[in-house]
């Protein structure tokens, strides 16, 4: 039996590699005439941790596909997430590579120069359901090197009605930008005691930095570009509120998914940009604050959008002899009617357009913190802008900074110091 949503949220949305794939087809290299015929044989399909929560829901589309292909058989292999990384690397070190794979877009960048652009299988209008502002960012030099499969959503905001209204919070006009959220997070200590919030240039620097218009690398991506004044200005913003406990202190914390305040626990009065499966948590584990809960729209960017930290996606690699069968495969396993069934199981988000417009999503009207928040996110789906640097070491890259902003709050280290020497950190791991 499938498991329910709810219960799946936390460990499902926290891979950053949720699975990879392969298929077997006609070579790239082949002649047209063969090109064109149907495709027999085996395609072995690789996934991350699936197996144990998704069992039904992927044997279930193997079983479609093998009946619409029925001179094709799939093997499915399931993978534990610790290894999934130096599996496909051994793989594209042997030459030996699955044909289609399942990328968390942290790591897109990673092994691109390993990827095949997939623009000869993927026809303008193969692509037209999915949302364009998902797909533009998985090309590289002109070139796509991924498809979108699923992701967290647009971000929302949660205030605690309790505490944020003695702060002359209101519902209808809530913060807009990072500004704003600290000079409401200034007044709701300065009249409850209350930390406002926990969000700090520190794990999420990457993301906070760009919410500014902060260009992080230079054009052609060897070079740190983030230490300037502009920069240093943000990061004193931020370290202010910090000492006037605006922003609570356990906000320095590495580990963002156990921070010491929180709205679970009742020490925090809002957050002004987070992943709607929050929610799940609250309402288990402190179901008084989950009925206080206001859900709103979050802080926007300077283009009025809002950031998406991660997606999932579905690449093929450069030395797989099976391009064309990859890509038929993806096509059947992204479409927007298996996203939408994805999406009935676990609270995630389609990338496919179709998808968003089935009653599963628009139906939903009710008041309870849970039901706003699934038609801010839906809504949002459109405006979401994700940019990832591009490089090797996006996450090398960001723990780097994190790590040195961290000191600042921590008294460590200025804010000078901590941005040369974060300049100096990127520049070295970019050569």
């Amino acid at each position: 039996m499938t498991p329910p949503r709810t219960a799946l949220a936390a460990g499902l949305l926290a891979l950053a590699v949720l699975t990879t794939g392969c298929v077997a087809g006609t070579s790239a290299g082949a002649p047209s005439a063969a090109a064109d015929q149907p495709f027999e044989g085996e395609v072995e399909f690789w996934t991350i941790n699936l197996k144990k929560n998704f069992n039904d829901y992927v044997t279930g589309l193997i079983t479609q596909y093998q009946k619409d292909h029925p001179k094709v058989t799939v093997k499915w292999v399931d993978v534990p997430g610790q290894d999934s990384a130096t599996k496909l690397l051994a793989a594209m070190a042997s030459g030996d590579v699955p044909d289609a794979v399942n990328l968390g877009s942290p790591d897109l960048g990673r092994f691109i120069p390993s990827l095949a652009p997939m623009d000869d299988y993927f026809k303008p209008e193969e692509l037209a359901d999915f949302q364009p502002n998902l797909v533009a960012p998985l090309r590289q030099d002109g070139k796509l090197y991924g498809v979108p499969w699923y992701n967290g959503g647009a971000p929302v905001a949660m205030y605690r009605r309790s505490v944020v209204s003695k702060a002359g919070f209101d519902e209808k006009a809530p913060p807009k930008t990072y500004d704003e959220a600290l000079a409401l997070a200034a007044k709701v200590y300065d009249e409850t005691k209350v930390y406002g919030i926990n969000e700090i240039p520190g794990p999420s620097v990457v993301s906070v930095l760009r919410y500014y218009g902060v260009t992080l690398l230079s054009e052609d991506r060897k070079k740190a570009a983030f230490n300037t004044p502009e920069v240093a200005a943000i990061i004193e913003r931020f370290k202010k509120s910090y000492d006037e406990h605006g922003i609570a202190p356990g906000s320095v914390s590495k580990d963002v998914r156990a921070l010491p305040q929180s709205l679970d626990n009742g020490q925090v009065a809002f957050t002004a940009s987070a992943n709607g499966s929050t929610l799940v948590n609250i309402q288990k584990n402190a179901p008084d604050i989950y009925k206080d809960l206001v859900v709103t729209e979050p802080v926007q960017t300077a283009g009025g959008g809002y950031l998406l930290n991660a997606q999932q996606t579905f690449t093929i690699p450069k030395a797989s002899k099976h391009k064309k069968a990859a890509a038929e495969f993806i096509k059947f396993f992204t479409n927007g009617a298996n996203q939408l069934a994805f999406c009935k199981i676990v609270p995630i988000y389609p990338s496919t357009i179709s998808s968003t417009k089935d009653p599963f999503f628009t139906g939903t009207g009710g008041t309870e913190p849970m039901d706003v928040a699934r038609q801010v996110i839906v809504k949002g789906l459109p405006k979401l802008e994700y940019t990832p640097m591009g490089t090797a070491k996006d996450t090398e890259l960001a723990e780097s900074l994190a790590e040195e902003i961290r000191a600042v709050f921590q008294g460590q280290k200025s804010v000078k110091d901590a941005l040369d020497t974060a300049e100096k950190n990127w520049n070295d791991a970019l050569v």
